[in-house]
């Protein structure tokens, strides 16, 4: 026989959970989590996790203008932009294109690029980091990618890619 304090909790947890199981019945829950509550989360996460972390991403991006192409320019990848909280470190006049698998991190991402008006924004691809098959070979100079590799589906696909787009 289960304790009362036990039944009482199942009970609370299921009413709790009541309407992610009705959201989910009903198709919906997928698409608001990726289209609504992860966007926000991640932008709200990310924006406590970068107080954290500045220094290091200070030191981290500190020699990307060393990689600029013999014509002066540099062009960045960036693989799982998320909402973008690395322009901030990217150099004055970097050309970024930013990829992520999720379409719906576009609206946070217009919020950085605004922010961060001393970035060239070049575009916004809809892609894994295992297919970055709309990127040129050889056509960026830099590829960044911060917190993202524990989440494709294929680390060495992701690299092989990294190095294909990479100007040799």
């Amino acid at each position: 026989v289960m304790e009362p304090s036990i039944l009482l909790l199942r009970a609370c947890l299921a009413l709790l959970a009541m309407p992610i199981y009705l959201l989910s019945f009903l198709g919906i829950w997928e698409p608001f989590c990726k289209k609504i509550f992860f966007p926000f989360f991640l932008e709200k996460l990310s924006a406590v996790h970068e107080k954290k972390v500045k220094k290091q991403k200070q030191e981290l991006f500190r020699n990307l203008p060393d990689f600029k192409s013999p014509s002066g320019e540099l062009k960045l990848l960036e693989i799982g932009t998320g909402c973008g909280p690395n322009f901030q470190f990217y150099p004055p006049g970097c050309r970024v294109t930013c990829s992520d698998i999720n379409p719906n991190f576009q609206q946070s991402l217009s919020r950085s690029m605004s922010k961060n008006q001393h970035v060239q924004y070049e575009r916004f691809l809809v892609a894994a980091g295992e297919d970055l098959h709309q990127v040129p070979s050889g056509s960026v100079d830099a590829v960044v990618c911060t917190l993202v590799l524990c989440s494709v589906q294929d680390v060495n696909g992701t690299l092989r890619e990294v190095l294909r787009v990479l100007r040799p």
